[in-house]
């Protein structure tokens, strides 16, 4: 062999030694020791026999190497912690057994692993099982049993326990599908490694199709506490991200960018594709045509169709099928598909969670229809099963020996329960033993119930129209789409805008159901012929959108003659320097179309707008918004006032209240009937006399 023939030989070794390049996404996907965790809610375990569940999520692309459970806890100071135990069961199999610590009411806490290969992709039940002895063994002098009185056997899980999952992130493929899963995934959201870019001065279309896909990816979010941001594409503004889409007509994309691109007739289709960019994997969204840019943001806010793209890119066109299903408001739904067994004596529950737009109610003629069955073997006299909409008992049913093999139970929903979007129905069994006595040994797989697949919960719903911020989102989502709103951004943009944007189209995302509704955005100076026929939400001030100052006169709470600041109202007064430092979001009726809503998203700064803006930025939120007119401070001061007055109730007239009353209108036509014929009587009478005395007087004549 020569020289030159060892040197080939030799680079051809090097070469094979040396790594290949790959995407810098999939280096870092391939990153060891990441961990997540997530706190368990407060919970109480009360009676002798009772369980709590907790869940926890792992994503499907971890690779899960250790789940630490700290579980911190209060137990009845009456517990015989040698007599009592607890159980922790992952997805329905127990792995871990410890007796609790009663002390003084003191926190005590215990440390655990859970069993990796029991462990699912999505959602993971961990359960807390109790058996809590409160009798004294020193009193069964006689080996008499005592029966454990249920009040004093408790035992509190703590907000301070944590599933940790500690993993390392499988590499991230060149598919749309995959990019999707690690942009929503919770270890993403939570460390805010994600972002929907925009360019700087972006056009009206292409904020429109962000917001459509910022709202499926806000849907589909599972830590609906954190949002996903919308942001200006820069370095500044996307430094940290480890995923990004961007929403860019194509001329206004980087130079760098669109080299990479497949632009092949973009006038006439539109282009979803991921490239590496910066060292970040990004989804871009574009096109040389408006309309397409926004029917592939469309695409982008369908999650079931994200789900299926396994290429790295997408080329959209008019004739694209992109929209969601449509939602049934009133429809029939099942409260599970194989159906679900409940095990054990005593108290025992199953929730179903219902999903409703915000702005609908429960309405007249809903009704649950349960079918269940349930083991022979226990004390009819004391078992029952009782029904909850959202922890409200709407009815109940005593079991019987007869109907044990399949029994059925139909309730209405009461209307005035004033359940509006989201709920959940419970039903709870009480099983119990016939002839238990507190000596006999619990038997975890006895007595049992089991409710029937076929049970399903009949639901019609209503518009609730009222314009209140309690009902928000109504009325910019209407049965789960967006309802033809218009928001009119200030004269200036600067991050505090984007950052009102990010609050407000994440919760909205988080309610919208489909992505058919229509958003479109216009500047301050918009004509009134735009914003008719449209729900309105305009942020900024009075300086900077002419809608707000327009509409000055109509905000609850105006601003100053001279646009500085907040004046004081009936409701509240205002310092004129405090008037500049507050956030104010107001519901009022849009003057450019009676019937319709203006939102005015307001304060003196881009920063105070912000503030309100933060008030509708999560559910949890929520419960701090209330009647028409809210304002907020820096220093985390939330005063909310309704301003509208309440519609009186028309007074009854008299005819409304007799018809009204099935008694009272009988008496009345009794009544007049009665006199109907006294009336008819007295004519007749009249008639015949009258007769009888001109018959008289002709006689006379003769």
């Amino acid at each position: 062999m020569n020289n030159r023939m060892l040197m080939m030989v030799g680079v051809i070794c090097v070469c094979l030694l040396l790594p290949w390049p790959i995407p810098a996404w999939a280096e870092e996907g391939g990153a060891a020791g990441s961990s997540y965790g997530t706190p368990l809610g407060e919970a109480s375990v009360q009676g002798r026999y009772g369980a709590s569940q907790q869940y926890f999520r792992i994503e499907d692309y971890w690779k899960v190497e250790k789940v630490d459970i700290v579980l911190d806890y209060k137990a009845s100071p009456l517990t015989q912690s040698e007599l009592s135990s607890m159980t922790l069961l992952l997805n329905g199999t127990p792995f871990h057994s410890f007796r609790p610590a009663a002390g003084n009411g003191d926190k005590q806490q215990v440390r655990t692993a859970a069993p990796v290969p029991l462990l699912t992709a999505g959602v993971n039940t961990l359960t807390i099982q109790s058996n809590l002895e409160t009798s004294d063994p020193k009193l069964n002098l006689q080996l008499a049993c005592l029966p454990t009185d249920s009040r004093d056997s408790w035992f509190q899980v703590l907000g301070s326990s944590e599933v940790t999952v500690s993993y390392s992130q499988e590499a991230m493929k060149n598919s749309i599908r995959d990019f999707n899963r690690h942009f929503t995934g919770i270890d993403t959201v939570s460390k805010g490694q994600n972002a929907v870019a925009v360019p700087a001065s972006a056009e009206a279309e292409e904020l429109e199709a962000a917001v459509y896909a910022l709202s499926g990816f806000a849907k589909r979010n599972e830590l609906k506490e954190r949002m996903i941001p919308l942001v200006e594409y820069g370095a500044d503004q996307l430094k940290d991200k480890r995923a990004v889409v961007l929403v860019s007509l194509f001329d206004r994309l980087p130079a760098e960018l669109k080299a990479q691109l497949e632009t092949d007739a973009l006038q006439e289709k539109a282009l979803l594709q991921l490239v590496n960019m910066n060292a970040q994997p990004t989804l871009v969204v574009t096109s040389r045509n408006a309309e397409l840019l926004i029917q592939a943001g469309r695409l982008a806010a369908n999650q079931m169709l994200l789900d299926q793209i396994e290429a790295g890119s997408k080329v959209v066109d008019a004739a694209t099928a992109v929209q969601t299903p449509a939602v049934s408001i009133s429809r029939n739904i099942s409260l599970t598909e194989t159906g679900d067994k409940l095990t054990g004596p005593q108290h025992r529950e199953k929730s179903y969670f219902i999903s409703l737009p915000g702005n609908r109610s429960i309405a007249d003629a809903s009704k649950l229809s349960l079918d269940f069955r349930y083991a022979k073997n226990l004390d009819m006299s004391r078992s029952m099963v009782t029904v909850y909409a959202d922890k409200t008992p709407i009815g109940s049913k005593r079991l019987s020996s007869e109907l044990a093999d399949g029994d059925h139970l139909t309730l209405p929903v009461p209307k005035n329960l004033q359940i509006s979007g989201n709920f959940t129905i419970t039903v709870a069994f009480e099983l119990e033993l016939d002839g238990y006595t507190g000596c006999m040994e619990n038997q975890d797989q006895m007595p049992w119930a089991f409710i029937d697949k076929q049970s399903l919960l009949q639901l019609n719903t209503k518009d609730r129209a009222e314009l209140l911020l309690n009902n928000y989102p109504y009325p910019f989502l209407r049965d789960g789409s967006y309802n033809q709103v218009a928001v009119v951004l200030p004269d200036k943009r600067d991050p505090y805008l984007y950052a009102s944007l990010t609050n407000l189209f994440n919760l909205l995302g988080q309610y919208a159901q489909t992505n058919t509704g229509e958003v479109r955005f216009f500047p301050g100076n918009v004509s009134a012929a735009e914003l008719k026929g449209r729900q309105i939400i305009a942020i900024g001030g009075y300086m900077d959108n002419q809608v707000i100052r327009d509409s000055n006169d109509k905000l609850y709470f105006r601003y100053d003659t001279a646009g500085g600041g907040f004046v004081s109202n009936e409701k509240l007064s205002i310092e004129a320097e405090y008037g500049k430092r507050i956030g104010a979001l107001q519901l009022i009726e849009s003057p450019y179309d009676p019937g319709n809503g203006l939102l005015a998203v307001t304060g003196a700064g881009p920063q105070y707008a912000y503030l309100a803006s933060k008030l509708v930025a999560a559910e949890a939120m929520l419960w701090k918004v209330y009647g028409d007119g809210v304002v907020a401070d820096a220093d985390g001061k939330v005063q909310a006032f309704r301003f509208k007055k309440l519609a009186e109730p028309e007074a009854p007239s008299v005819v409304g209240e007799v018809l009204g009353r099935k008694d009272v209108l009988s008496f009345t036509v009794a009544s007049l009937l009665v006199a109907l014929l006294v009336l008819v009587s007295l004519i007749m009478m009249l008639r015949k006399h009258t007769t009888k005395k001109s018959s008289r007087g002709r006689r006379r004549g003769r």
